[in-house]
């Protein structure tokens, strides 16, 4: 690396990609910051004299320092109490707009990517989010091309076998984050039900925290009986959702929602939905020690 620039500047330009890949790989912000961070440290030991690719080398460095923790991490989300979602993260408006990248890391996709092996979420968001040649993500894990081909073919089935792939333009979304949000709020059960499809499924992440529904509840019955209790039960602040402010906000790449009191925020909603405009996916994070993303504005750019 010869190009007169500090090792300090090298790793600030690319500091917003690593992060992007972290957090594809973790599914947390803190995980992924942490990542970032030993990226920094091992980057800044290294002997840089001999790096052609910087950006290349950073990108193994984080992407091995992420398979490290992930695989700790699986441990600990086995005993998680209730459904785990990924810790919410406000996302650019360029993500927004780019219909693969907010794909990638929407609520539903980290939650699609648990399911992996580490080395196949790996191998996905390398090539299936960023487009890294499998030659090169083959010297970053230190595998053989055809071994990392595999694990590539392998992870793109799983994927598209539970996670179809029907594009939702972003004012699709929009409108039906607008209705939805406006028939829950309002109390109106018939125009609520028009708003979701007949299987919506409803995670509520309260990681034992605060009240949340212990599984996922399928059912757009299901969900309004859950949603009456939810309007009235008191949040980890002390008031009902109804007393709290709303804030719209881009959320893990789609039109999303945050209840703050004050400052504070105490929920976090997205929603997916189908072709129709219909909401078939609902999630709610409500584990207070999953909002400190969006307490800090955290902000994902790639």
């Amino acid at each position: 690396m010869s190009d007169g620039r500090s090792g300090a500047e090298v790793f600030a330009e690319h500091r917003e990609l690593l992060f992007a890949v972290a957090y594809r790989m973790l599914g947390t912000a803190a995980d992924a910051e942490d990542a970032v961070q030993d990226a920094w440290l091992r980057w800044d030991a290294a002997d840089r004299s001999q790096v052609t690719d910087p950006k290349g080398y950073l990108v193994r460095i984080v992407t091995n320092v992420s398979l490290d923790r992930l695989r700790s991490a699986r441990a600990r989300r086995e005993t998680y109490v209730g459904p785990w979602l990924p810790e919410p993260v406000l996302t650019s408006p360029d993500i927004a707009e780019d219909a693969e990248l907010a794909e990638s890391v929407s609520m539903a996709m980290l939650v699609v990517l648990e399911t992996l092996s580490p080395l196949e979420r790996a191998v996905f968001v390398l090539r299936e989010v960023f487009g890294y040649p499998y030659a090169e993500i083959a010297q970053a894990l230190d595998r053989s091309e055809a071994s990392v081909r595999q694990l590539g073919t392998r992870a793109r089935k799983h994927v598209q076998a539970r996670r179809p792939r029907f594009p939702a333009d972003r004012s699709v979304r929009q409108r039906a984050v607008e209705r939805f949000l406006a028939a829950a709020l309002g109390g109106d059960v018939n125009a609520l039900m028009e708003t979701l499809a007949p299987d919506v499924a409803v995670w509520s992440d309260g990681g034992g925290k605060v009240r949340a529904a212990r599984r996922v509840i399928v059912g757009a019955d299901k969900f309004v009986r859950l949603l009456d209790g939810l309007r009235r039960a008191e949040t980890a602040v002390g008031v009902t959702v109804l007393e709290l402010e709303l804030e719209r906000a881009d959320i893990n790449g789609t039109p999303g929602l945050v209840f703050r009191y004050g400052t504070q925020p105490v929920v976090a909603l997205t929603v997916d939905v189908n072709e129709q405009g219909r909401v078939t996916e609902i999630h709610l994070v409500l584990n207070p020690d999953k909002l400190h993303a969006l307490d800090k504005g955290v902000r994902l750019e790639y």
